[in-house]
C-alpha cells in the first residue's frame, strides 16, 4: 500500500480525573505504552501536546474525554500494535479507567504518505463515521477498506 498511511483517532471517557489515585496504573504506563507504539513496526507519527509526551491535555470532546491520534503504515501494523503487543494488556483493563462508550470512539481513514492529520480533520472523520456509518472515508477496525477504496468516488 505505497503512497498512503492509515490515520487513527481514538477517544476514551475518563472514569476519574487523571490525577485521581485510581488512575495511577493508567497514567504511570502512558509513557511506556507510547514508547511501545513508537517502536512498533509500521508506526509513523502521533499527536502530542505542549508537554511533548502525549495528548492528554487536548480535550476537544470535553473535559472527561482523552484522545490519541496517530498514523501507521498499514491497517496490519496498527492491528498488530493494538492486539498483538503489550498494549493488549492495557486494552483489556480499559474498564478500570474509562466509561463504556455509547457511540463510536475510534475512527480510521487513509491519508497520503507524508501528510500529518490535524485534530480538526480527525474530529471531522469521527463525526462522519458517527453520522453516516462506516465508509472508505471513515471506518473502524471492524472494517477493512483499502486506500484504493478511499480514492474511489462515492
Amino acid at each position: 500500500m505505497t503512497g498512503h498511511h492509515l490515520a487513527q483517532l481514538n477517544l476514551a471517557i475518563l472514569e476519574y480525573p487523571l490525577d485521581d489515585p485510581r488512575m495511577v496504573d493508567f497514567t504511570s504506563n502512558l509513557e511506556p505504552i507510547n514508547a511501545l507504539a513508537e517502536s512498533s513496526p509500521g508506526f509513523v507519527w502521533r499527536l502530542v501536546d505542549d508537554s511533548g509526551k502525549d495528548a492528554t491535555t487536548m480535550r476537544p470532546f470535553g473535559d472527561d474525554v482523552i484522545i490519541n491520534l496517530s498514523v501507521w503504515e498499514s491497517r496490519e501494523a496498527l492491528w498488530d500494535y493494538v492486539y498483538r503487543s503489550g498494549h493488549l494488556e492495557f486494552l483489556r483493563r480499559r474498564g478500570d479507567w474509562f466509561k463504556r462508550p455509547r457511540q463510536d470512539m475510534i475512527v480510521l481513514w487513509w491519508i497520503p504518505a507524508g501528510h500529518t492529520p490535524t485534530l480538526e480533520e480527525a474530529v471531522e472523520r469521527l463525526t462522519m463515521l458517527r453520522s453516516n456509518g462506516p465508509s472508505p472515508r471513515a471506518f473502524s477496525l471492524r472494517e477493512n477498506y483499502s486506500a484504493v477504496d478511499a480514492q474511489t468516488p462515492a
